[in-house]
């Protein structure tokens, strides 16, 4: 028995059951962890959408459930803080990133980059840099779509390894908890629990456009306490590398000057130290290099890559 939506595919009956009870298990554990929000109808919404049009969109949001499953995950880290276990590095990184990128301001006062472009900030280049910004997430998302409808297996490689980089990153956050740069601008040295996302430096982009952009994605972060790593910084990064990888020609000068852009506006807009983006450059480089080791000698690895790749063909 099938459920015939197009002319061009159907779905079983079995298909169609679990993916109403997954939808409905990923609603259950959300009201529990987080409590209920309308972006988690809305996620369903999308997913249920492409599954049930066509087999060319269930493929794509099948090959894109990577990106689901780690989009969920960062949202159930709001459940599981990390300051609950373990000490939150405020002064110690601060102090550490004055010490080697500190700028002698006039007077002889030693600032952090984060301090000193606060202090001098320009029109242009808040507008710059938030424009680098709102790439971190479009441009691999986009860059992913395209290896999808072009490059099956290498779509694997690029969503497994971005959610690899990922899960490095997640167990830094955990081991070692870090306030970003705007913390201190804000709140100083004292820890202060479950505090609220903020703009910093980029609340000059949504002010020039009189949008709030920026306000509106900084609400819904799962943790401040989560600057070391720069993931921003490490996202593009893998991008450039499979781009180069694939030999895309000039579209890897696009994604070279992304990266550029995005670590310089991470630093720029009191985001994240200079610290955050080079940790956030080796955890890309850590998690590329590891995941090419598993794709090359784990037998299992490459079973599974066999078959997913079957299933989204």
């Amino acid at each position: 028995m099938s459920f015939v939506l197009t002319k061009s595919t159907a779905v079983n009956l079995k298909n169609f059951i679990t993916v109403v009870l997954i939808a409905v298990a990923y609603l259950v554990t959300s009201y529990f962890l987080v409590g209920f929000k309308t972006d988690q109808l809305v996620l369903i919404g999308i997913f249920f959408s492409l599954y049930f049009s066509t087999g060319t969109t269930r493929k794509f949001v099948l090959g894109f459930s990577i990106f689901i499953v780690y989009w969920i995950v960062f949202d159930y880290m709001k459940a599981f803080p990390n300051y609950e276990y373990n000490e939150v590095h405020i002064s110690s990184l601060y102090n550490l990133e004055k010490h080697y990128f500190g700028i002698h301001e006039a007077g002889g006062r030693l600032l952090t980059p984060n301090e000193y472009w606060r202090l001098h900030n320009l029109t242009f280049l808040d507008v710059l840099t938030g424009l680098f910004y709102l790439c971190w997430i479009p441009v691999p998302l986009a860059f992913a779509a395209y290896l999808f409808f072009t490059r099956k297996r290498e779509f694997l490689h690029f969503s497994l390894t971005f959610v690899l980089v990922n899960l490095l990153g997640f167990v830094v956050y955990y081991t070692y908890p870090a306030a970003p740069p705007w913390y201190i601008q804000y709140h100083g040295f004292q820890f202060v629990r479950a505090t609220p996302g903020n703009t910093a430096g980029l609340a000059r982009f949504d002010a020039h456009f009189h949008i709030n952009l920026f306000k509106s994605i900084y609400a819904k972060g799962s943790n401040v306490f989560a600057a070391m790593p720069s993931l921003h910084s490490s996202y593009p990064l893998i991008v450039v590398y499979y781009g180069l990888k694939n030999r895309l020609g000039w579209p890897n000068l696009f994604f070279i000057t992304v990266s550029v852009g995005i670590w310089f506006s991470a630093v720029y807009t009191s985001h994240h130290y200079v610290l955050d983006v080079i940790a956030g450059i080796a955890t890309a480089t850590l998690g590329i290099i590891l995941f090419n080791y598993l794709a090359t000698h784990s037998k299992n690895i490459q079973r599974w890559l066999t078959v997913y790749e079957g299933i989204i063909q």
